[in-house]
């Protein structure tokens, strides 16, 4: 087994790239060597400690701390008007903001000096009306460093929040917290990284500046002479003492550097928490056998380092009242729901179909469709999304990467004014019950998938909502786990007043939770019906196959269906005749023979047998044929050994005209 971190062949770099990458790192390097060679370190005290140079760093840190301070005044809406908001000429902008970058600093002090001197544009203005004279001034010290340093901080934030991803503030605010709270408590601090490098390298690029400063504000001791100035005088006069100083900067500069490597700018290196290296890697399927351990140990009162806790009764909450909802929405999802409260409806179709669509159209998120919604006697159609109480699990989750799992589920309570205390009370109320209350402690990263997204379902219902919207929530369980986090949500549910969209691809979480199934396909609906019929008569193929059965499109004929893909098969209920139809035929119907058969059946293809699966206590068998479409049939493993079943045998199917079942589309 290789070891971590060993060299591989492939890994060495060829000659001809290293050698002038080594010159590179020496013609950066030797500079610095000067300096430090050249060093009287003797006399680097007195240097340091000079009137005049303690005088300019003085200066040099106020010009440096205000110009930060402008920076995040004004860069910060800029940057997130960049990352956000699109809008005419942003390309331009984005140019100008990196313009200064590239400009020649003694360039751009004389288009400030153009722009607020004396002579300028703006400077008599500002000095008839405000008697404010920016030129020769410590304000145009400031305004010079200000110029050079901010697009540090505003491409530094763009980024940061270009890579967050919406979902995390769609989310809080169908928790009901306000656009100025999510940016507070959500934004700011996922952004927070970016942010604090940004800042860092602007605070170091303007207590640096030199060449705009001492063109547009001049070099005036104890006024406008920074640090940078002071090297340039001492350069004449004491080439030792600006050498001193000059390492001085040099020090400030890579302190900086230093502490923002890869903690904040995300240079690669490993820093991940070390708890987090206790969970294993879930993306094996291993995921849930330890979440459901974990579970388990919550349920009998120990935590999941075997520690005993205080044991909880879960208490079921208090039903809530009725919310009935009805909603006509528009654009690419087009349909009109109605339903009582405590109703839950599972949303299906095929990817494309408009289900994430008619989610986010009923929490007001997307120009994709538009939702008129009424909930109870509330039209909250003009509302924005945190207003109109509507909560959202999205198909990740998205639980906050700062927040514990217990300050997760506060979230939507605390949106709402409910006091600190009450709120984690009842957090933990809910974590308890969908059995992840002893990882109350725990962030999202120290979370399996399975244990995340009951964090996600628990903060959701928590939240107090009249409408619930859940994106595929089982999704990341295993099959063990998924049943009870069904039975518990199931019970939920029951309780709940008002209506529940689940949108899912599991045929057991449309049967077992919803009381009617609202199927899409290119944003229409296809069918809204209960469970039942949808299983009995699907009326779309995606449907069909779902649920395990084959489905054939096809058009009505006198005795059957002609199918699309070619071929015809005969019905015992035949439908009109030229009625598009969808023929729907359980695997456990279809016959399966080495020989052709003789008999009853009138449905008979040859076909060659191109994969057989697990399922259960049954095998299934994809059978292809010329003289029909693809065909899957469900034997037991006796039967396969009896026929002498494997992949490529040639094989004969057939299925009884009773065992077709046809549906208008």
């Amino acid at each position: 087994m290789r070891r971590p971190g060993r060299r591989t062949a492939g890994a060495r770099a060829p000659l001809l790239l290293t050698v002038p990458a080594l010159l590179a790192v020496a013609f950066l390097m030797l500079p610095l060597v000067g300096i430090l060679v050249r060093t009287s370190w003797g006399e680097l005290g007195d240097h340091l400690t000079a009137e005049a140079t303690t005088e300019a760093l003085r200066l040099s840190l106020l010009v440096s701390l205000w110009a930060l301070g402008l920076s995040l005044l004004l860069g910060v809406p800029l940057a997130w008007l960049l990352a956000r908001v699109p809008f005419r000429g942003k390309a331009f902008v984005r140019s100008l903001v990196l313009l200064p970058m590239v400009l020649p600093p003694t360039v751009g002090g004389v288009a400030l000096l153009l722009a607020f001197g004396r002579r300028g544009l703006l400077g008599p203005w500002l000095e008839d009306t405000f008697g404010v004279t920016l030129p020769f001034h410590t304000s145009g010290a400031v305004l010079a460093a200000t110029f050079v340093a901010m697009p540090f901080l505003v491409i530094s934030l763009e980024g940061a929040l270009g890579g967050l991803r919406p979902r995390y503030e769609e989310t809080a605010a169908s928790l009901g917290a306000s656009p100025v709270r999510v940016f507070l408590t959500v934004t700011l601090p996922m952004v927070a990284p970016g942010l604090i490098a940004g800042a860092a390298l602007t605070w170091a690029r303007a207590l640096g500046e030199f060449g705009a400063t001492i063109t547009f504000a001049g070099n005036l001791p104890g006024t406008t002479q920074t640090l940078p100035l002071q090297v340039y005088l001492l350069l004449q006069d004491s080439p030792e003492a600006a050498t001193s100083v000059s390492l001085l900067l040099l020090a400030i500069a890579m302190i900086v550097l230093i502490a923002l490597r890869g903690r904040w700018t995300g240079t690669p290196g490993d820093h991940r928490d070390p708890v987090r290296r206790s969970v294993p890697d879930r993306s094996d399927g291993t995921d849930e056998a330890t979440d459901a351990y974990g579970a388990g140990c919550g349920a009998n009162g120990h935590g999941a380092d075997g520690t005993e806790e205080t044991p909880r009764t879960p208490k079921a909450p208090a039903p809530s009242e009725p919310w009935p909802l009805h909603a006509d929405v528009t654009g690419f999802t087009h349909l009109t729901l109605d339903a009582p409260g405590s109703t839950t409806i599972a949303v299906v179709g095929p990817n494309g179909a408009g289900k994430t669509t008619l989610l986010r159209a009923l929490l007001g998120l997307t120009p994709r469709a538009h939702a008129a919604l009424r909930l109870g006697d509330s039209d909250v159609t003009a509302l924005p999304p945190h207003r109109r109480g509507v909560a959202w699990v999205p198909q990740d989750g998205a639980l906050f990467p700062h927040l514990s799992a217990l300050a997760n589920t506060a979230y939507g309570l605390r949106a709402h004014g409910v006091p600190r205390a009450e709120a984690r009370r009842e957090a933990q109320g809910w974590l308890d019950r969908l059995r992840v209350g002893h990882l109350a402690h725990r962030k999202p990263a120290q979370l399996s998938g399975g244990q995340a997204q009951r964090v996600a379902l628990a903060r959701a219902l928590a939240a107090r909502p009249r409408l619930l919207l859940l994106d595929e929530p089982l999704a990341a369980l295993d099959q063990t786990t998924r049943a009870r986090v069904r039975h518990t949500l199931r019970g939920h549910l029951a309780d709940f007043g008002g209506v529940c969209l689940i949108v899912t691809h599991d045929p057991v979480e449309a049967v077992s939770l919803a009381d009617r199934v609202l199927v899409l396909e290119d944003g229409r609906v296809l069918q809204d019906e209960p469970p039942a019929e949808v299983t009995r008569h699907p009326r779309s193929p995606w449907v069909a196959r779902m649920l395990g059965r084959n489905a054939w499109p096809g058009t009505a004929t006198a005795d059957g269906l002609a199918l699309e893909g070619g071929g015809h098969l005969v019905v015992a209920e035949p439908l009109p005749a030229g009625t598009d139809a969808l023929a729907v035929i359980a695997p456990e119907a279809v016959s399966v023979h080495r020989e052709r058969p003789t008999g009853s059946p009138r449905n008979v293809w040859p076909g060659t047998v191109r994969e057989i699966t697990s399922g259960g206590s049954r095998l299934r068998l994809l059978i292809t044929s010329a003289e029909a479409p693809d065909l899957v049939a469900e034997i037991t493993p006796g039967a396969a050994a009896e026929l002498g079943i494997a992949d490529g045998s040639t094989v004969w199917t057939s299925v009884k005209a009773t065992e077709a079942t046809v549906v208008p589309l």
